[in-house]
């Protein structure tokens, strides 16, 4: 999908590759050999997010990686080449080469696999002027509403572990970005029905890729 000269794919599960004045990848799991990122950001350490055999296919010694810091450890024992880690939690604010992220909340409110305790995120990448919301496993939270001027909302919609297609609809309401991308599904859990219902039940602009 292109919007405003920027590649937006979601390769497979949760992963979100963005193409334009460099090459980003959001929580690389179960993909094929890709170009090497600039800039790999992870959501938290849960194998289906944090997948070390993944990060190698995309990660290069002059790689940045961005990450909790639950996830250091594991990254580094797998040997991943980068040129540095950037540990995040909700809050965190970078500036990386003039593309600007943000680590944002991600948890459960009614589960209990992600606890908002562990400080896991989501994360807003602006490159070029182009604001583009990755939510990391999460569920509908409070945070949601202060999320402003996103162009593009990237929201799982498999439920159990996160939000369901409803639930997603009703983040996209509250977020009102001007494109969402469903994710979360296709490989551990959810079809692409889940994305059809989304895209159902939200009154804009929805896009299915992958």
């Amino acid at each position: 999908m292109k919007y405003n000269n920027a590649e937006i794919e979601r390769l497979k599960h949760s992963t979100i590759k963005i193409t334009k004045s460099k090459i980003i990848y959001i929580d690389p799991f179960k993909i094929s050999e890709e170009k090497k990122g600039d800039i790999v950001l992870v959501s938290h350490e849960h194998f289906d997010h944090c997948s070390v055999e993944d990060l190698q296919k995309v990660c290069a010694n002059d790689t940045i990686i961005v990450c909790p810091p639950d996830c250091q450890s594991k990254i580094m024992a797998g040997k991943v080449p980068c040129k540095q880690i950037l540990l995040v939690r909700p809050g965190v604010n970078l500036n990386i080469e003039g593309i600007k992220i943000a680590a944002v909340h991600a948890y459960n409110t009614n589960k209990k696999f992600h606890p908002k305790e562990n400080e896991w995120v989501g994360y807003i990448v602006e490159i070029e002027g182009t604001r583009i919301y990755h939510a990391g496993d999460t569920d509908v939270i409070q945070e949601m509403d202060s999320l402003k001027n996103i162009d593009v909302a990237c929201l799982p919609v498999s439920g159990t572990y996160v939000m369901t297609a409803k639930e997603a609809a009703q983040a996209a309401t509250i977020i009102k970005p001007k494109i969402a991308i469903p994710m979360h599904y296709g490989v551990i859990i959810g079809t692409e029905a889940d994305a059809q219902e989304f895209k159902m039940l939200w009154s804009g602009k929805t896009e299915i890729l992958g």
